[in-house]
């Protein structure tokens, strides 16, 4: 056969396992180099779907299967090359002697051989059955062997248990106390135990060569073996009272209960005879036969159940009331074997009870049910004695029943309530416990041990132990509780506390108890109760209660938990009559931040913004944050008023301070908002409204402040909200107008631009400027639809002028920074410019220095855009914020708008002078043209000519004006 390289072919992992081992280390040689004989077996190896191993060579090399690899476990793929000695080290005679029988040309079976084999990742015996087969080269010499693997460790499994299930039946069946036999359906003995050896005073070799009739009395075999007929056809168990004789010729009188053995098809196999010795019995007989009369004189005169049965077991005497009861014919009970009358559970063990008090020579108590002819069963307590003749020979029982039946089934009915609270109990998972008072011993079920973790566990232990492991912070209100009810003035104790267990931790504990015995003197005498572990429940409800009431991104109480704080901080200030402060702290320019930097930094701004805000409080103070950038805090026990108004400049300064997070460095600055209990408010809802109000005074008052509330702040907070709802309908209702306030080129005094300032003409209010509504616009959420609003104006004006004018003319647009964080659409101002036809410097963008100082990657693109679009970019009111001079570098800015706080005393201030000739400067040094708000007197244009500004706006040129007044001042 020519080579074959990808030999031997197929997918199987011991295919490829033996195509990449080296062979050229073992004896077989390289894989090209086999004799197709050992290729021919190796492909049926392979084939094979059950576990087969090959041995080839007079060392064994080792190949086997995948269902072989199996059986290996850890030890494959390590087996395959090896000598079989090499690897079956541990069994490497078994395997010598293997080889040299069947290289010896013999096939060989080996049976339930016990091996260690690796089942599931767990090394386990196994027993299996091995067919060794010569395998023979082209010479016909054997050269290989072949093993087929069948696991038997089932079935050896099984043959095991049977034989140890064996084993314990014969050791109980020699050991029992009573006569034990097997016999066969022929009535042979087939087993006796030692008991009926005894009896019978037969040995047991002698016994299995005999049948029942030898051994019983000649009288009773044919009622025998007539029982033993009946019990093979019907299969009813049967009992026997008869005779047997011993080989003295004694009798043994016994009773013998036979039951039926079937095997799987229900056919008898044999029967099982249970026989007790009765020849006492019998011999009492005559003895109670002696006392029947005296006997019978008291028994028809009590009220009880009075009977006799003799030693066979038939109702010799009973009295009337014991006939009223059964509802039975004295004629059909006399001669009644008594055990007919009983209820078949009970029949045994009332044999068994009367044979002890037989034996035993006393008197017994049994509790049976009888049955009565029209009603079911009576349950009978039975007070019996044996009676014995004078000659001491058995003469039958004589006992007194009492009618027990109202009695067992309240007993039955309370057990069934006991079993189902035991069940409801257990799964409840509760311990129960009774605490013997007097003793102080506290009894408890095997569930506390568990609860308590007890290292060495126990039943019983003293209270005073019980009491050391409560918590010492929850012990007072347990033994109130508890003392409570042994007093009398509870029903019952409950209460819930900390426990410590042996392994040194807390457990939560819910105790239930009532006392259930008390003495004369209403003394508790006995206490039973259950315990419940509900140390995971108070966990989930603690992590329930922190989620509900704590902000889990600073860890601050939150809007809940502040608002109960303080519901109780205000009623603690009001029973000891000192004074409270509410703060409202509001981050100013939070939002513009969050949006801008992103949320990421956003929520490290706040974490850092709560942490600073928490370290100017006291520990007996609340700061909560209530959502987004609000914050509070609640100062309770004030001795000096001063020290609020101290603590909130403090907390405005350490706002005020830059954050640094990661590489952004933000600037905030807080309002806040206080009002005083009882002095503005006394209940929380009108303080939180007063300090709300009072906040945003801070706020519209120039922010980074903080203020008082007073009354006046109600009227204007009603007129905010007023003038919010209002501002909703402007812009449908075509209240809002843009105007617009020329751009003078100082050099030639042309107007060459605009800036475009919106207007509300409010129906009743009259015209309303910007400072007065913009803030409202931005809190609402209107300033982006307005924005967009002026935009299009300002568009559509810049084209209708620049058509007249003959050249682009520029409008100057606010957009406001609450417009670059908004997440609502925003249309392309540029797409928007080249549908209007016109060029992007149509259009400037006039942006804070806030704006900038925290910009995101969002407002940098943006500002790309506008570059690219061609719309140029001013920074209004330069010089009042955190002016950097990076940022100028940074992003491509066209104009720096000097504000006109300081183009204001330009003219009388040499600071001021020099602060604007610096930023014209400045300005310039950078390629950007500078336009000075606020001019008002020529005074202010000639300087700020002289310092080279390029262009000026105000009220010496012009007020904003309508677009019709504008068009005339342009002369378009």
């Amino acid at each position: 056969m020519p080579d074959d390289p990808e030999w031997p072919t197929g997918a199987g992992k011991m295919r490829i396992a033996i195509r990449n081992f080296d062979w050229s280390t073992t004896t077989l040689g390289p894989l090209h180099a086999w004799p197709q004989c050992l290729r021919t077996t190796v492909d049926i190896l392979l084939g094979m779907p059950m576990p087969a191993l090959l041995l080839w060579g007079s060392d064994g090399i080792m190949l086997y299967n995948d269902a072989y690899a199996l059986i290996a476990g850890a030890q494959h793929p390590w087996l395959l090359g090896r000598k079989v000695e090499d690897g079956c080290s541990e069994r490497a005679d078994f395997h010598t002697q293997v080889m040299k029988v069947v290289l010896a040309g013999e096939p060989l079976l080996i049976r339930d051989q016990e091996f260690l084999i690796e089942r599931n990742g767990e090394t386990e015996s196994a027993w299996l059955n091995l067919d060794f087969s010569p395998v023979l080269n082209e010479r016909g010499v054997p050269t290989g062997v072949l093993a087929i693997v069948t696991d038997t460790t089932e079935r050896v499994r099984v043959e095991q248990a049977l034989r140890a299930n064996e084993a314990r039946l014969s050791a109980i069946f020699a050991r029992a106390m009573v006569g034990l036999s097997e016999i066969s359906p022929q009535g042979k003995f087939i087993r006796v135990n030692d008991e009926l050896c005894r009896m019978l005073d037969r040995p047991r070799e002698l016994l299995l060569q005999m049948g029942v009739p030898d051994v019983t009395h000649p009288e009773d075999i044919p009622k025998s073996l007539a029982a033993l007929g009946a019990l093979l056809e019907h299969g009813v168990p049967a009992s026997i009272d008869k005779r047997y004789v011993r080989p003295d010729g004694s009798l043994v009188w016994a009773n013998s209960s036979v039951t039926r053995l079937d095997d799987e098809y229900g056919e008898p196999v044999s029967l099982l005879v249970v026989t007790v010795d009765l020849t006492a019995r019998m011999q009492a007989e005559q003895a109670l036969s002696e006392s029947e009369a005296r006997f019978r004189a008291l028994a028809e005169t009590c009220p009880a159940l009075i009977w006799h049965i003799d030693p066979s077991g038939s109702v010799k005497y009973v009295n009337s009331r014991t006939v009223d009861l059964m509802d039975i014919p004295p004629e059909q009970l006399f001669g009644t074997s008594w055990i007919t009358l009983l209820h078949p559970d009970d029949t045994a063990p009332y044999l068994k009870a009367i044979r002890h008090a037989q034996l035993a020579r006393a008197p017994m108590t049994h509790r049976l049910r009888v049955r009565r002819t029209h009603d079911g069963w009576r349950w009978l307590e039975s007070h019996a004695a044996p009676w014995f003749r004078e000659d001491g020979e058995y003469a039958g029982h004589v006992g007194i029943s009492l009618d027990v039946t109202d009695e067992v089934r309240a007993l039955e009915e309370l057990a069934i309530s006991n079993e189902r609270l035991n069940f409801a109990i257990e799964g409840s998972g509760d311990a129960i416990w009774d605490w013997h008072i007097v003793s102080n011993q506290m009894l408890h079920s095997d569930k506390l041990n568990q609860v308590l973790g007890l290292s060495e566990p126990k039943q019983m232990f003293a209270y005073g132990e019980w009491e050391k492991r409560v918590h010492p912070e929850d012990l007072p209100q347990v033994l109130s509780a508890l003392n409570a009810c042994l007093k009398g003035s509870t029903g019952s104790f409950q209460s819930e506390y900390r426990t410590r267990s042996d392994r040194g931790d807390w457990k939560w504990l819910r105790t239930r108890a009532i006392v259930v015995q008390r003495d004369a003197h209403n003394n508790p005498l006995r206490m039973t109760g259950t315990v419940s572990d509900i140390t995971e429940k108070r966990r989930s409800e603690e992590i329930i209660w922190h989620h509900a009431n704590f902000d889990t991104l600073t860890g601050l109480p939150n809007r809940r938990l502040f608002r109960d704080r303080l519901d109780h901080d205000v009623k603690k200030a009001h029973r000891t009559h000192q004074p409270l402060a509410l703060l409202f702290i509001d981050l100013d320019r939070f939002k513009e931040a969050n949006d801008l930097l992103g949320h990421d930094i956003g929520d490290q701004l706040l974490v850092e913004a709560a942490r600073r805000i928490s370290g100017c409080v006291r520990e007996s103070d609340t700061v909560a944050r209530l959502g987004g950038d609000e914050f509070t805090a609640i100062l309770t026990e004030l001795d000096d008023l001063a020290h609020v108004e101290i603590l909130a400049q403090k907390m405005i300064d350490t706002l005020a301070s830059p954050f640094h997070l990661a590489s952004e460095v933000v600037y905030l600055s807080a309002s806040i908002g206080i009002t005083m209990y009882p002095n503005d408010a006394s209940s929380p809802e009108n303080l939180i409204r007063n300090a709300d109000q009072a906040m945003y005074a801070a706020k519209n008052g120039g922010r980074n402040q903080f203020s008082y509330f007073t009354r006046s702040m109600q009227q204007d907070a009603h007129a905010r909200l007023r003038l919010i709802s209002d501002l909703r309908k402007a812009l449908s209702s075509d209240q809002l107008k843009v105007y617009f306030q020329p751009v003078v080129d100082l050099a030639t005094g042309d107007v060459t631009k605009a800036e475009a300032l919106l207007r509300w003409h409010h129906p009743r209010l009259g015209l309303i400027d910007p400072p007065q509504f913009i803030p409202f616009a931005e809190e609402s959420g209107l300033i982006s639809e307005i924005g967009e609003w002026v935009f299009h104006e300002a568009a559509s004006w810049s084209g209708h002028w620049g058509r007249r004018l003959g050249i682009p003319f520029q409008i100057s647009v606010n957009k406001s920074p609450v417009q670059f964080m908004s997440r609502s659409h925003e249309s392309n101002w540029a797409h928007y410019l080249q549908r209007l036809g016109l060029p992007g410097s149509s259009i400037s963008v006039e942006i804070t220095e806030g704006t900038l100082l925290n910009a995101s990657a969002r407002v940098a693109d943006k500002l790309l855009q506008y570059r690219d679009a061609g719309i140029q970019v001013a920074i209004d009111d330069f010089g009042t914020g955190y002016s950097s001079m990076a940022y100028l570098r940074k992003f491509d800015i066209d104009y720096l708008k000097i504000d006109q706080s300081f183009v204001r005393d330009v003219a009388i201030d040499a600071g001021d002078r020099a602060i604007v000739r610096s930023i014209i400067a400045m300005a310039h040094e950078l390629g950007l043209k500078v336009i000075a708000e606020g001019i008002e007197t020529d005074a202010q244009k000639f300087l700020l000519m002289e310092a080279g500004c390029d262009y000026g706006q105000g009220f010496l040129f012009s007020k904003a004006i309508p677009p019709e007044e504008f068009e005339k001042v342009l002369g378009a």
